[in-house]
Parts: C-alpha cells; sequence; structure tokens
C-alpha cells in the first residue's frame, strides 16, 4: 500500500503543473492545475513561444508559424516553404520577424500575411532586436543589418569573430554583444561602436543604469564596463573600478533592473546582487535546483527577465518566480517541454511539448501594468529623429544648389543600404527642408527621402505637414512617406486621415488617392484593430462623390485587404 502510495505521489508531482495565489509575506511551493488550454500543433517547437498583442506564436521544425489568440483560439497558420531558424520576433504590433534557414528574412503581419523579405546571405544567428522606433537590429554570422521596419536597409556592420554572447538589446535602444575573440561592442542604433577587449570570454552581459555594462565570466567573476562619458569613443575604455563579489556558481542566465541584477547558477540556484551595495544580498531555490533534487537532469540553458512583478526563471523543466526581497513566491515544473517556454504579461505560462501540443498554463492573476499605446507597451525612450537638431540646423547648406546637392547625396546613401552613422545629421537635414521655404520640388524630395529611412517617430512631423500645408503636392508627399515608413503603433496618422475625411479637409483627388495608398500600407502592416479604422477611411473615399482617382485607389486597397 504505501509503495503504491508513493509512487501515485511521484507520478502526480511530475504530470502535473502548479497554480496558487500570491503571497509576500511566506514562501510558496509546487501546486498542481491543469492547463489553462492546450492547441495541437502538428509539428515539435523549435523555439520558445513569442508573445505580444494578444497573442502567441509558435515556430515549429517543419517550417510552419502559428499563432494563437491568450483564449487558445487559432488564429492563422503561415509556411515558410522551407525550413526556419529557432528564432522568432515579434514587435509591438504584433509583426514577427523570423528567417528560414538559407538565409532570407520574413516579415508577418499579426494576421499571419506577409509583408516583406529580404536575403540575409545567412540565417539567423539570434533574435531579431526592435528598437525603439520599429527599426530592426538583425543578427547573423558575424554581421549585424540595421532595417526600416518596412524593410530598407540602414546600415551593416561586419565582425572579425562569432559571438560568443548573443546580441541583445541595451537600455539606450541599442544593442550590445560579446565576440569569441574576447571583445565587447556596445553599438548605438546609427552603427556607432564601443569596443573593450576583456581578459576572458564573458558568459553574459548585462545593461545597466548611466549606459554600463555588467560582464557575468563562466567562472562567477563580475566585472563594470563603461560610464556615461565614454559612451561612443572611438577608444578602449579602462573597466570600472567598483568591486563585485564572485558569484558561489557558474552563471547560466540574468537579469537587470535598475542597479540590480539577478543570476541564475548551474547549480539552479538564484543570486541577487546590489551594485549600490556592492555584494550578493540573497540566495534562493529556483524550480531547477528543485527539479534537480528529485532526480531530474541539471538544466544548463535558462532565460531570465525582471520586471515590477517580480523576478522570473524560465527553463524546459519548469519556471520560477521571486519578489525583489528574495521570497519565492513560486515554481513549477514542467514536462515534455520542447523549448523554454515563455511567459506573458497577463500572468500565462506557455509551454510547447514534444507532444506536438501548445500548453497554456494561468499561473498569475498579476497583470504587469503598462502604458499602452494602440499596440503594445510604448517604448522606453526615443531617439530623437521627431524634430531637427539644433546643433545640426546650423549646418545646412546656405543655397539652394548646395541643398540640392546634399539631398542626391542622401538619396544616393539611402539606396545603397549606407545611411548608418549619418542618420542624425541627415534626418535634421530633411526635416528643416521639408518646412522651409525651397523649391517644391526640393521640399518633395526630402519629404520622399524622410519615409525612406523610416522612423516612426517623424510621423508626428509629417502629420503636422499634411495639416498645415495648403499645397496638395506637399500633402500628398506627407501622407506617401508616412505610408512608406509603414507603421502607426500610436494611431496618429490614421485618426488624423479619418478627421480630414470627415470634416472635409481633405478634397483634392491626388491628397486623397495618398490617404488611401497609406492607410492600406498601415493596416497592411498592422492589422486590427488599426485597420478597423482604415476600412472606414477607405470606403468614405471610394464612395461615389469621390474623384475617380481617389476612389480606383481605394478600391484597390480594400481588394487587398481582404
Amino acid at each position: 500500500m504505501m509503495k503504491f502510495f508513493l509512487k501515485k505521489c511521484i507520478f502526480f508531482l511530475f504530470t502535473a503543473v502548479p497554480i496558487f495565489a500570491q503571497s509576500e509575506t511566506r514562501e510558496l511551493g509546487l501546486v498542481t492545475s491543469d492547463p489553462f488550454w492546450r492547441q495541437a500543433l502538428g509539428g515539435a517547437v523549435i523555439s520558445l513561444p513569442s508573445v505580444q498583442a494578444q497573442s502567441a506564436v509558435v515556430a515549429l521544425d517543419g517550417g510552419n508559424i502559428r499563432a494563437y489568440s491568450t483564449a487558445g483560439t487559432p488564429m492563422w497558420n503561415y509556411s515558410a516553404r522551407g525550413r526556419i531558424s529557432p528564432f522568432v520576433t515579434r514587435s509591438r504590433e504584433g509583426t514577427s520577424y523570423f528567417s528560414r534557414t538559407n538565409g532570407i528574412l520574413i516579415s508577418l503581419n499579426r494576421a499571419g500575411r506577409e509583408l516583406w523579405r529580404r536575403d540575409l546571405g545567412s540565417p539567423l544567428a539570434a533574435h531579431v532586436i526592435v528598437g525603439w522606433d520599429g527599426r530592426l537590429f538583425v543578427p547573423v554570422e558575424k554581421k549585424i543589418l540595421c532595417y526600416t521596419a518596412s524593410g530598407n536597409l540602414l546600415w551593416t556592420k561586419t565582425f572579425e569573430s562569432p559571438y560568443s554572447v548573443a546580441p541583445k538589446a541595451d537600455r539606450n535602444g541599442g544593442l550590445m554583444l560579446a565576440l569569441e575573440n574576447k571583445e565587447v561592442h556596445r553599438i548605438d542604433p546609427f552603427g556607432n561602436t564601443h569596443i573593450w577587449m576583456l581578459y576572458d570570454a564573458p558568459a553574459i552581459l548585462l545593461s545597466i543604469e548611466n549606459q554600463r555594462v555588467v560582464v557575468l565570466y563562466a567562472d562567477g567573476a563580475m566585472e563594470i564596463l563603461g560610464a556615461a562619458q565614454d559612451w561612443f569613443m572611438g577608444a578602449q575604455s579602462e573597466v570600472h573600478s567598483a568591486v563585485l563579489p564572485r558569484l558561489p556558481s557558474n552563471p547560466i542566465a540574468a537579469a537587470s533592473r535598475g542597479n540590480n541584477f539577478a543570476v541564475t547558477m548551474n547549480d539552479g540556484r538564484i543570486a541577487f546582487v546590489s551594485l549600490d551595495e556592492g555584494k550578493i544580498v540573497w540566495t534562493g531555490n529556483s524550480h531547477i535546483r528543485e527539479f534537480t533534487s528529485t532526480g531530474g537532469r541539471p538544466e544548463l540553458e535558462a532565460e531570465m527577465f525582471f520586471d515590477e512583478r517580480g523576478i522570473y526563471i524560465l527553463s524546459k523543466n519548469g519556471a520560477s518566480c521571486f519578489s525583489p526581497n528574495g521570497t519565492r513566491l513560486w515554481f513549477t515544473f514542467l514536462q515534455n517541454a520542447a523549448a523554454i517556454p515563455a511567459f506573458g504579461n497577463d500572468g500565462v505560462l506557455y509551454s510547447g511539448g514534444r507532444d506536438w501540443i501548445l500548453y497554456s498554463y494561468k499561473i498569475e492573476d498579476r497583470v504587469l501594468p503598462e502604458k499602452n499605446a494602440l499596440y503594445g507597451p510604448v517604448p522606453e525612450g526615443n531617439y530623437g529623429m521627431g524634430r531637427p537638431r539644433v546643433n545640426n540646423t546650423l549646418n545646412i547648406p546656405l543655397n539652394e544648389n548646395e541643398r540640392r546637392a546634399r539631398i542626391e547625396q542622401i538619396a544616393r546613401g539611402i539606396s545603397a543600404g549606407r545611411v548608418g552613422a549619418d542618420e542624425p545629421a541627415w534626418k535634421s537635414f530633411l526635416l528643416t527642408v521639408s518646412t522651409g521655404q525651397d523649391h517644391i520640388q526640393l521640399r518633395l524630395g526630402a519629404i520622399n527621402l524622410l519615409g525612406k529611412i523610416g522612423s516612426q517617430e517623424t510621423i508626428p512631423w509629417l502629420v503636422n505637414i499634411f495639416n498645415n500645408e495648403s499645397e496638395p503636392m506637399i500633402r500628398a508627399a506627407a501622407v506617401n512617406a508616412i505610408g512608406e515608413i509603414g507603421v502607426d503603433p500610436q494611431g496618429y496618422a490614421i485618426q488624423t486621415f479619418l478627421y480630414a475625411i470627415i470634416y472635409g479637409h481633405a478634397r483634392d483627388g491626388q491628397v486623397l488617392a495618398a490617404i488611401a495608398s497609406a492607410t492600406g500600407a498601415l493596416c497592411r502592416f498592422s492589422g486590427p484593430p488599426l485597420s478597423e479604422t482604415g476600412i472606414r477611411i477607405l470606403n468614405l473615399i471610394a464612395a461615389g462623390n469621390q474623384p475617380p482617382l481617389a476612389r480606383r485607389q481605394a478600391t484597390r486597397e480594400l481588394s487587398s485587404l481582404r
């Protein structure tokens, strides 16, 4: 009887997944629950699910990307017609970016429709990173490429050695990475790079306050790189002299918040480090240690994140959550997970099983507080691309011929994908010319190039041109540039278009046709709910009382959205 009872307990422990109430006053253990929902996938999951825009997408070994709502409803299934790399990234609008193993980068909107594809030359080496203004940092072997959200190449950076730490977003809207030659690179949104040469290859990099980087080594040693004053200097900088403790075991994952960070070690413990105090404040046992202590094999791969709710550790064998003061809020085991699970802002854990089923578990009732726009959380900052920079306006060429030559130079750079470090100065020049007193062709050229550089931060500037200019060609150019940028996550442009049509501020056929074209582009990129307003706009323009040119364009755009 006792033997039967023990077997039953062991079976119960390893096949169930926990759910329980949150408490800051006592440490909680393993409690069980059935899945919130489950869905058959038709293939094995090859990467952790990506959760955004009230939905989750998973990449499958057969070359498919599948999407499900957070309630478990199948939304769409896209076939890449070839094998894909195990890296899927979603933007705040719910756009998915991934590559085939032959190096073709593919962009899908939140409805699963392909937007564009680009040949990278080799497959993704890590996840695409989405910048604050929608730009994409795309890592392939020994190279980073930067694209606009609509797929225009801005710059390329090549390295001498492969990655030892894959590129990650930093707190300044750029990225950081380490190479096998022991170099650490911090790269800003325009490709400017700061390099440190270290004594050993780092295991983990963390972005912390004051534009500094914490380096964690495989032997548990730690050090800090950089300070605010050395950002973007060309020469190497000295390692910061702060004294940091040594971790008691080798790190496998880490996450930072403010001047604190947490580290998961290969023995399953978690350590919380305060840089202000220069010490390890507390340690605790994650689910990894609990799983190993019950006879499970050690898990040497994990993901972590640290937000307002707490510190989360995710691995194939389960998940854990700690409060910043060291209380373990919960932990759970997963059985037969094919990849590391994902934990959504709504407290739901998504896990793709080796049985080709996607499981969803409601773990927490807490929801991450966010400042939301029409789509997703508002970016942490901006790149200052929305208006001319004062120091750059002093360098505007004085005569029209010089300004024309500058526009031609910028056009060549954009066409060649060599914008890079010139972007702030070029964009400042284009913004100034777009609203200046130059010949109309110069202004049209400047507005067109603003669309091709493609930062969503310039949308308010272009909307202002549309609202305040009387010349139809200029108004239409501003609208077309918004369509070229392709993203309108605040819904600012689309609402302006609707207002202009309803209240008669846009009657010219050329302007209405441009609004129809741009509205179609924005709707194709973002899908609902923005497309609900967009379809209303297109139906108003397609009405019989509108100019024929505009009606034809609106009808074409409506057909493209079906």
